[in-house]
């Protein structure tokens, strides 16, 4: 699988992940979540996305468990997870983090993002963020759902710059970011991570899509993902617990879209003219 170089240089991406949002909610469910994401590490994801906030840290004890069992070398998969706003306070970042690596069951977390702009001051945010970083709690250090204004303001404050992602909902129908801000972070060495990138499901179901994505042999959810992956700068994380839909969504990344589909796809998802709010789940 293709990965991506994150701006400081030291770190690749592979540029598709397996999501995890709405893991950990039930402990009747966790066995077999943990065997869901255990499948995924054996067919080859080697990126891996959660957050304290899904299950409430149960997702990231799914991951840990799913890891632990997995046998693979630590550095072999890249894990993100993200803190909660109301816990970006220098202080509260070191807490959340420590609590965080402690249901994974890891030393460090490869990409630690900021799960959305709340009140904590952004030069607070990213003094914590850069003293996880120095303290070998995490490799890198990014954003989720921030816009353009919310970017800029982050640059302003020292050591802003050394943001590496950004995580948001981009998808066919959810094409706002095309507009300002996927060029605004191209240009400043930012990756974009794109969640729900089938749209958590409905994409799958699209006649239209599956009408172009027949003749290449794919189905309307591969042809939903291997448009966002087209994308130069994307890294793409999607949500699959069964073993077909995860192998689906992996071969998906090898995809090259003909140019011809490509232009049917912006007839039916046309592109933004104009700024768009951040679509959000």
């Amino acid at each position: 699988m293709q990965s991506l170089q994150l701006a400081n240089g030291e770190r690749t991406v592979p540029v598709l992940g397996l999501g995890t949002a709405r893991l950990g909610d039930s402990e009747a469910a966790r066995d077999d979540e943990v065997r869901a994401v255990g499948h995924a590490l054996q067919l080859g994801y080697r990126l891996i996305d959660t957050a304290e906030m899904y299950g409430a840290g149960g997702a990231e004890e799914v991951v840990g468990a799913a890891l632990a069992a997995s046998g693979l070398a630590r550095d072999a998969v890249f894990v993100v997870s993200k803190v909660y706003p109301h816990h970006a306070s220098r202080a509260g970042l070191q807490a959340a983090c420590r609590r965080s690596l402690q249901r994974l069951g890891l030393a460090h977390i490869d990409l630690y993002l900021l799960h959305w702009r709340g009140a904590a001051p952004l030069a607070e945010t990213v003094a914590g963020f850069e003293d996880l970083r120095r303290d070998g709690l995490i490799r890198d250090w990014g954003v989720s759902n921030f816009d353009v204004a919310d970017l800029e303001a982050l640059w302003r404050v020292p050591d802003g710059s050394r943001c590496a992602a950004n995580q948001v909902y981009y998808s066919l129908t959810a094409r706002g970011i095309e507009f300002d801000l996927l060029p605004w972070l191209r240009a400043h060495g930012v990756a974009a991570m794109a969640h729900s990138p089938i749209d958590q499901g409905p994409l799958a179901q699209s006649g239209a899509l599956q009408s172009l994505a027949q003749p290449l042999g794919l189905t309307a959810a591969q042809l939903a993902l291997a448009w966002v992956l087209r994308q130069p700068g994307v890294v793409a994380v999607a949500k699959a617990a069964h073993p077909a839909h995860q192998r689906d969504n992996l071969a998906a990344a090898a995809v090259e879209l003909p140019a011809p589909v490509l232009a049917e796809l912006d007839r039916l998802y046309p592109p933004p003219r104009c700024k768009q709010p951040l679509a959000l789940t």
